[in-house]
Order: C-alpha cells, then structure tokens, then sequence
C-alpha cells in the first residue's frame, strides 16, 4: 500500500477552481493543514497523517472561507493552540473533528456563533478553560464529543448546552467537569449517547433522566466514576434498550437500593451495578420472580 509523505504545496491548488472535495487522509503527510485549499472547497479531509499543525482560517479566503462545510483534521500530531485555530471559524461549517491530536488552550468565542454546526469533535486533546454552550447551534448541533481531556476543562457544564434538542450524541466524558446534572436533561428527547463519566460531577441524578432519548432511542447513559449520591430515580430502569453505567459514585453510602427494574434489567439493556449486593439485594430479586 502506497503512502504519501512529505508537505503539500498549497499554492497551485488555489487555482482549481472548482475542486469541491480534497482528501488526503491515510497517509503519512506532514507539516501544515490549509483547510481552505481551493475556492469552492467544501469538504477537506486531512485526517490520520503525521500533520503537526494548522494555519488558521483566513477571511480573504473569502469564497472558500463561505463554502467550506466538513474539516477533518483528525488522528494526527497538531500541537497548537485551539483559539489560534478556531477564533476565525468559517461561519457555514457543519462538520468539524479534530479528535486524537495535540491541542491545547481555551475554546474560543466563536464556536456559539455556527448556526449550521451539526457535528464537533475534539475528544482526546489536552483542552481547558470553559467549554461554550454553543449558542447559535441550538437547533443543528446533532454530535458534540469532548471527552478525554488531559488537562480538563474548569467549571459546570454549561446550561445552553441542555437546551441542544437536535443532539444524539453529547460525550463530556474525562474532561474535569464539575457540578450537577440539572433537570434541563430531560430535553434531549432524541440523544442516543450520554457519557459524562470520569468527571468530578456530583449531588442526586434528577429523575428527568429517564426522558432522555424520549425513553426508547436513548443506548447509553454514562455517569460512572463521579460523586453522584442519593436515590437512583426510577425512571432510569425504564430507559428502554439502554446501556446504563453508574459505577464508582457514593450511591452505596445510603440505605437506598437502586429500582427493582433496573437491578432486573427488564427494560434497560445492561446495569453495570446490578450485582451490587448492596444496590441490588439478591432476596429482593429473587421475591419478585
């Protein structure tokens, strides 16, 4: 199998005017990204090379900096700044996954300015400061995944980001996050993904919960490894197909057993606690047979 390596030379795709798509990826190129490599580009895929940074968008770029939708600048080495890349952000993207790289640094303003973002990905970076709310995506934002932070982010997860009615996937997981989970929750009414494990999250999971995905769509409810307390809400057991996955909080530091039907598994797919003795007593399950 055949490998590019090397740099690319920008300048002469500048005058391919109507090249639409450019994919490199799967290769072994270095250097730099240039996202906006021809005028009429809407989708650049540069992802899983040996690139070590990117330029940042530029407005005099001006068709490109309008058509370009999908930036793909995942699974490589980029070492930078993600306000050096991101502050200038071509308003129409809807696509936007630089996972697996080496960023670092706060996420800029302009991310709750994209009101056709319909995916963002930035999971295993070593990203911190506040995470946006994402405020002008409110109705397209469909993926959101900043999970696995090296460093983490600072403070709760923001209020606006419950207000997503569009999300399907929202993984925060690994990212330092504190707080609670609010009510606001139960809006999420088509999410097939939550993961906010591994986080400092705390207080009693609201029993709005068991709305998510509107009870039927949701597969996996993450909030292992926090500092959840109190009661398990019934509601959760009634997430029909769901994976749910409540390991390592303080649950077991009351009297409290979890729901029968989750401890059962009746309706959920999978409850990772459910051979807990102390959630979930064996002669109480073994009465309701």
């Amino acid at each position: 199998e055949n490998k590019l390596t090397g740099t690319i030379e920008y300048r002469p795709l500048y005058n391919l005017r109507v090249l639409s798509s450019f994919d490199v990826s799967g290769n072994q190129l270095s250097g730099e990204v240039e996202a906006l490599v021809a005028p009429s580009v809407k989708y650049a895929n540069f992802s899983s090379n040996d690139f070590t940074s990117m330029s940042r968008f530029e407005k005099y770029k001006v068709r490109s900096f309008q058509t370009l939708r999908c930036c793909d600048v995942s699974n490589n080495a980029i070492h930078q700044n993600a306000t050096d890349i991101l502050e200038i952000i071509p308003p129409n993207i809807e696509e936007f996954v630089a996972s697996n790289n080496q960023i670092s640094g706060s996420l800029p303003d302009s991310l709750d300015n994209l009101p056709m973002l319909r995916q963002f990905n930035m999971a295993s970076n070593s990203l911190s400061g506040d995470l946006p709310g994402f405020i002008a995506s409110f109705a397209t934002l469909q993926e959101l995944d900043l999970s696995n932070q090296t460093k983490g982010f600072k403070g709760p997860i923001p209020e606006n980001l419950w207000r997503h009615l569009s999300l399907k996937i929202l993984n925060l997981a690994g990212s330092m996050l504190t707080g609670t989970v609010p009510s606001l929750v139960g809006n999420l009414a088509v999410l097939e993904v939550l993961d906010l494990s591994n986080n400092v999250l705390k207080g009693s999971l609201p029993s709005e919960l068991g709305l998510l995905g509107g009870g039927a769509s949701l597969k996996r409810l993450g909030l292992s490894n926090n500092a959840f307390t109190g009661v398990i809400p019934i509601q959760v057991g009634q997430l029909q197909g769901a994976s749910v996955l409540l390991k390592d909080n303080r649950f077991q530091n009351t009297s409290n057993t979890a729901p029968l039907n989750l401890c059962l598994e009746r309706e959920v797919k999978e409850f990772d606690l459910a051979d807990d003795t102390t959630l979930c007593p064996p002669e109480r399950n073994a009465l309701s047979n």
